[in-house]
């Protein structure tokens, strides 16, 4: 095995992990909807709104960090083409992390009853929806509805395959390949 590779700072490796626990956290609520009792449904679905969220602005924070301190370089012996997939999965997974959530809150701002059924950030304020899109005329309002549903389904898809990438990569660099990966992003 390899020397150990200069490791991410703490808090890029904070944020890594919580905005990584809040994404599989609010996977688990949506994909539970479906089997619960009618009365669950609205507070899994607000939570899942406020933990989107949250995820978007930890994101656009950890975007900030990394813009402002310069990731480890990666290990020398991977071949260019790894480099550049690993450059091109991040850059990927930064443009989900944020589209994922702002497309959800593009959806929840043209719901025909938002007008009747605040956004509350986890119970504790109102959280504004997009005015642009939640004062259009109701007609065009269903129609936004449906199709910043469908990006938001679609960047969910994404996310999914990018997840299964991510980890894969971590797991065969760290086991196969025999390099300290998964340490550069410990705690």
């Amino acid at each position: 095995m390899s020397t150990l590779p200069e490791k991410y700072t703490r808090v890029a490796v904070a944020l890594h992990w919580l905005i990584a626990t809040l994404i599989v956290v609010n996977v688990l609520l949506i994909w539970s909807v479906d089997f619960l009792p009618d009365a669950w449904v609205r507070p899994v679905i607000d939570t899942h709104k406020s933990t989107g969220i949250t995820v978007l602005g930890l994101a656009l924070m950890r975007l900030l960090w990394r813009a402002t301190h310069r990731p480890p370089a990666l290990p020398a012996k991977y071949p260019a083409w790894e480099k550049i997939a690993a450059h091109m999965a991040h850059a990927l997974l930064y443009v989900v992390m944020i589209a994922l959530p702002l497309s959800g809150w593009m959806h929840d701002s043209a719901w025909k009853d938002a007008a009747e059924h605040p956004m509350f950030l986890y119970g504790l304020f109102e959280w504004p929806r997009i005015a642009a899109i939640s004062s259009v005329e109701p007609g065009f309002k269903e129609v936004l509805h449906d199709r910043f549903g469908l990006v938001h389904e679609v960047f969910g898809f994404l996310l999914y395959g990018l997840y299964v990438l991510h980890v894969g990569a971590a797991l065969k660099h760290q086991f196969r390949d025999k390099e300290p990966e998964i340490q550069r992003m410990l705690p």
